[in-house]
């Protein structure tokens, strides 16, 4: 009875404790509307667990110590979901404002992941994937497949041409050079599949139509290539046997995919002169590795060991191995081809022939190397050179100037910072090739923490963002360094980006506050504030603690950033009277002005603006004036003379005829007449022909 009592108490708190435990599991899954993930594994796992036998043995304490953990798991769980949505759905606001919205491919009508008219979609998805399959260049998946197919082609320079010489080596490990063979064979293969998918540019939109793109890489010569590349030459093994891997030679041809690689590999490695070092070093390895291999090859055809040019007899044990043969060769390779020398001299006519081609070649390879290597070296210090020159002419003005050597070591290691923290390079000349848009975005990504911390970029618009990114100034403070006194002109306002400053007495001594990066200040004195007591100049003193790095926004620059965009004018000019009334500097009886009021300077510098735009307009139009003038004067001449000939042409044509009828009428047998003498019929005449010289 003792044992049975207590059972019969329990089993209501049994069945209370098993329906709170449903209720508190369904509760917590309505809250987590979601996908079905791993989680619900655990979620399901929970509920059996909670489920159990209420009937089993000291159930009122295994149930307890169950809800508790139940309730520790699910709220982890749920946690865990929450900060995982968080992370991914959370964009860097900052950024996204300035960027906008990504491009995405809108969705086809006709998705792979529709059902057909049968209800199944998984016979036509291969197909439909491979008939969209286009390849980008510019994709990382195509630089790793250059690898692929860079390796694959520097086999084949430079095992194919020594199994063919050496035939040891082609021997020795035939199996092994047949599956690498016919493994490249594959590579290659394959290569020619991705090149006819590779996309183009056309008006700079991606190319996919399938079969613009088999027609463009049909035309190249780089298709021709291909094509005798992977022709299947290793047929004739059957008639010439597996050890003649010349006819394998057909395979170099696909060298334009390694020197496209190179060429990829050099634009994205961020140390392309040491990757140019290597480059020229693997040419020339290649071009001694092949003279090595044709140098034991007319070794064997001459005969080993006929003369003393030639490779030693092979019968000798010290010449007998493949190592000692092929190191030899390459000995012998890189003394010649670098003119070092120091060989026996030829015998034979094939052997002078072959020894003059060798230093001709060598004495292009030793041009190219001391060219190259020099060229290398010359930019790897170019940046360096440049700094030391600045630094060079700094010092002569000061030594020439005959300046206080303690500023002359301030002016030292301000330089000796500026290098030895990497701040040495002018980054608007780096970037000046750059389009705008790019050049905004680089720096709010190199600047992002600094910019986040301004309040002015915080609330402002994506295109005055970018006006004032593209007009940031960086400038560098040595330690004591004034960037502003209290009472000065105005013109700049700054934005830390790195180091510590202090707002200063005038003694210079104590500290009233201490800004840090991303604070920025002197915009009061460049927002021309009506009512402002101090007017345009500086409120404050304010020094470098240490080396601070800071950016700077001329007066100008801002005013021309902000012309477009009042909301912006109106945030400046607010924050800035909070400034100035929370320090007493404020007349708040005075009509509110800011950065649309300007003070006679700046009307004066606007009418200036303004006349020299109307002198340049003005003597243009005057230009076009001259010319035109000139051009008609020109035609008016032309027109008066021409009008002039047919005058001239038409008085001649009449007194022609005028006299030609006095003549005929006048009689010839009568000199006696005064009409008729021959004096005055000589006179006419010659009337008429200065008449006719004078038009």
């Amino acid at each position: 009875m003792t044992g049975q009592v207590p059972e019969r108490d329990r089993s209501p708190h049994n069945l209370s404790v098993k329906t709170t435990l449903e209720e508190e599991i369904e509760r917590a899954e309505s809250k987590l509307s979601r996908v079905p993930s791993v989680w619900d594994d655990t979620s399901s796992e929970l509920q059996r667990v909670a489920a159990l036998d209420p009937d089993s043995g000291n159930s009122f304490q295994r149930n307890g110590a169950i809800s508790r953990l139940v309730k520790i798991v699910v709220r982890l769980r749920e946690w865990a979901h929450r900060s995982l949505q968080e992370e991914e759905q959370r964009p860097d606001s900052f950024l996204e404002r300035f960027r906008g919205p990504e491009l995405r491919t809108a969705p086809s009508r006709n998705s792979i992941t529709q059902p057909d008219a049968n209800g199944n979609n998984a016979k036509g998805i291969l197909r439909k994937r491979w008939e969209l399959f286009v390849v980008s260049p510019s994709d990382d998946v195509y630089y790793r497949w250059l690898f692929v197919i860079a390796v694959a082609v520097l086999y084949n320079w430079f095992l194919v041409v020594a199994r063919a010489c050496f035939d040891k080596l082609q021997v020795s490990n035939y199996i092994c050079w047949l599956v690498l063979d016919y493994l490249s064979d594959t590579i290659y293969i394959l290569d020619s599949f991705v090149r006819l998918r590779t996309g183009f540019l056309e008006e700079g939109l991606p190319v996919r139509d399938h079969t613009k793109l088999r027609d463009s890489y049909i035309r190249t010569l780089q298709f021709k290539l291909d094509v005798v590349s992977i022709l299947p030459t290793d047929l004739v093994y059957i008639y010439t046997g597996i050890h003649t891997p010349q006819l394998r030679f057909n395979r170099l041809l696909r060298f334009p995919r390694m020197f496209e690689f190179f060429d990829r590999t050099e634009t994205r490695t961020n140390y392309p002169n040491i990757f140019r070092i290597c480059n020229l070093v693997l040419y020339i390895l290649v071009i001694i590795h092949w003279n090595a291999c044709i140098y034991y090859a007319i070794s064997k055809s001459l005969g080993f060991g006929s003369d003393t040019w030639v490779f030693p007899d092979i019968s000798k044990p010290e010449y007998s191995s493949l190592t000692r043969s092929y190191v030899y060769c390459l000995y012998w390779s890189t003394l010649t081809l670098t003119t070092i020398g120091e060989m026996p001299a030829p015998v034979r006519d094939e052997e002078y022939v072959f020894v003059v081609f060798d230093f001709l070649v060598g004495v292009l390879i030793f041009a190219t190397i001391v060219g190259n290597v020099g060229s290398m070296i010359a930019n790897m210090n170019a940046t360096r050179a440049e700094f030391q020159a600045r630094i060079d002419a700094i010092k002569h003005y000061m030594h020439f100037r005959k300046v206080s050597r303690q500023l002359e070591s301030r002016v030292i290691k301000w330089f000796d910072y500026l290098w030895t923290n990497k701040k040495a390079v002018d980054e608007q000349e780096v970037l000046k090739n750059l389009p705008n848009k790019l050049r905004a975005e680089i720096a709010i990504n190199v600047h992002l923490e600094t910019l986040k911390k301004v309040r002015i970029f915080q609330d402002c618009e994506a295109g005055l963002l970018v006006e004032l990114v593209l007009k940031l100034r960086p400038q560098v403070f040595s330690p004591g360094d004034y960037i502003c006194r209290k009472g000065d002109i105005g013109k700049e306002m700054y934005i830390i980006k790195e180091g510590k400053l202090a707002v200063v007495a005038d003694d210079g001594v104590t500290q009233y506050a201490l800004l840090t990066a991303g604070s920025c200040f002197g915009e009061i004195s460049i927002l021309n504030i009506k009512g402002s007591k101090m007017g345009n100049r500086r409120t404050a003193n304010i020094r470098s603690l240490g080396y601070s790095d800071l950016f700077c926004l001329s007066k100008d620059d801002l005013m021309e950033a902000v012309t477009e965009y009042p909301d912006a004018k109106t945030v400046l000019e607010d924050r800035g009277r909070e400034i100035l009334k929370k320090d007493g500097l404020l007349d708040e009886n005075a009509e509110r002005g800011g950065l649309q009021k300007e003070d006679t300077e700046e009307k004066v510098e606007r009418l200036e603006s303004s006349l020299d735009t109307l002198q340049t307009r003005f003597a243009r139009l005057l230009n076009e004036y001259t010319d035109t003038q000139q051009r008609l004067k020109q035609r008016i001449t032309l027109l008066e003379r021409q009008l002039n000939q047919r005058d001239c042409g038409a008085e001649t044509n009449n007194d022609t005829d005028a006299s030609t009828q006095m003549d005929s009428r006048s009689d010839p047998g009568d000199c006696g007449g005064t009409n008729g003498s021959p004096h005055q019929n000589h006179a006419q005449a010659q009337d008429r022909n200065s008449h006719t010289l004078q038009c």
